[in-house]
């Protein structure tokens, strides 16, 4: 069996792998190795050739290639390490070792100081949605047309209909049009939106495509390809309203119906995770319950925009650098974080109090879209940290930030209320 040895071993090289093997040199490390199954680097970002990322963590405005090229470029100047066409199979928690099948090398143990997860997520398929109807071609998830049109230059269809408002569903609205494709509906069953309002803007009024919220497909028809879709008007319940079915004549539909983070490993290694997102438990350092491995980006929980992707993944590899050096802060109380009124999850789920007065940020999505409300961190009684926000989404992601000098208790809960 071919063996490498590193301080810091990272699985995935998709911009929260990219963004966490920068942080880990940068933080001290000295031999960092990103694990990658694909034989480049970059990950979902390859394919993602629409601009509008980077706004927030680098202040202008990229494509997908362009922001992954920023932290690939960096990466290779600090003398990051990269171990691709590598599929891993296996994590270790007690012996800090990787074990994955490599194309030239074959089964390959990567021992590790530390280890960080970054996998990512996919995308939820028509199985785990079970849309009625017969199974014809033209099916795809919006991710898969995004790589078929993007970077295999192959158009998935001419009359589309989408399922889901999620921002990929969205963004391949504007795509599937630009190419030429008529994109008869965007279907959402929930009576908000899934994804980004900006994406809504952009890519549906300004190309006029009708957005049913509250809706569903009931069913798909077609034999050998997709010939139409049949949908209604969901009840509070999600049940569909027969009498309000419509049809619609299309040959493509394409599912943005939700992404699950890739946790296969994480549960094979009896890593804690989360009922509600799906992802590993984790605390401030991004360590999960297993000592010395962390994680970071939508293998935690599915982030809305790639440049907070990019921010807890430094802190990722930033504290995986500090744990191979035997530089970790050792916890002296374990604090719980608590949702509260309209909120979804809390990320961090726990914090680790060390005893010094550290900022922590937690992050959470909300239950259901409101206007003229504060997000309330509280330990107890006690406000650690209040802010007004003119509406919350769903779709977005918002946080809120204070100092573990300043918890008593075991506990903290965020809250989201309305204003008086």
């Amino acid at each position: 069996m071919y063996k490498l040895e590193c301080d810091v071993a990272i699985v995935g090289g998709g911009p929260a792998g990219l963004s966490a093997a920068v942080a880990a040199k940068k933080e001290g490390a000295q031999k960092v190795l990103v694990i990658e199954r694909d034989e480049s680097i970059g990950g979902i970002l390859q394919q993602c050739i629409h601009p509008g990322f980077g706004l927030t963590y680098f202040k202008e405005e990229l494509t997908g290639p362009e922001y992954a090229g920023r932290f690939a470029d960096e990466a290779i100047e600090l003398g990051v390490e990269f171990f691709l066409n590598s599929m891993v199979l296996e994590v270790n928690e007690e012996k800090k070792t990787i074990l994955c099948v490599n194309k030239d090398y074959g089964m390959t143990e990567v021992k590790a100081k530390s280890i960080l997860l970054a996998m990512g997520c996919r995308e939820r398929t028509r199985a785990n949605i079970m849309i009625p109807g017969a199974r014809p071609a033209g099916i795809y998830t919006a991710g898969s047309a995004q790589r078929l049109v993007n970077r295999q230059n192959e158009m998935v269809g001419k009359r589309v209909v989408i399922l889901g408002s999620g921002d990929i569903g969205m963004i391949m609205a504007r795509r599937m049009t630009l190419e030429g494709a008529k994109v008869l509906a965007v279907i959402e069953l929930m009576d908000c939106l899934a994804g980004l309002t900006r994406n809504k803007v952009q890519c549906l009024d300004d190309f006029g495509i009708p957005l049913y919220l509250a809706h569903t497909i009931t069913k798909i028809d077609g034999y050998q390809r997709v010939t139409g879709v049949t949908f209604a008007e969901v009840d509070e319940n999600k049940k569909p309203i027969k009498e309000t079915e419509q049809y619609i004549e299309c040959d493509t539909v394409l599912l943005s119906v939700g992404l699950i983070p890739e946790n296969e490993l994480t549960r094979k290694a009896q890593i804690e995770i989360s009922r509600i997102t799906n992802g590993p438990v984790v605390n401030q350092y991004m360590e999960t319950s297993a000592e010395g491995i962390f994680a970071s980006g939508n293998v935690v929980h599915v982030n809305d925009l790639v440049d907070n992707v990019s921010a807890e993944s430094m802190k990722a590899g930033k504290f995986a650098a500090q744990y191979a050096m035997g530089t970790l802060p050792k916890e002296q109380k374990r604090i719980v974080s608590q949702t509260g009124d309209n909120v979804r999850y809390l990320c961090p789920q726990q914090i680790s109090d060390s005893g010094e007065n550290e900022k922590v940020s937690l992050y959470f999505r909300v239950l259901h879209p409101d206007t003229k409300v504060t997000l309330r961190a509280l330990a107890g009684e006690k406000v650690l940290a209040a802010k007004k926000v003119l509406r919350v989404n769903p779709g977005e992601m918002e946080h809120i930030d204070f100092n573990t000098g300043d918890i008593d208790g075991n506990q903290v809960t965020v809250e989201v209320v309305k204003e008086d």
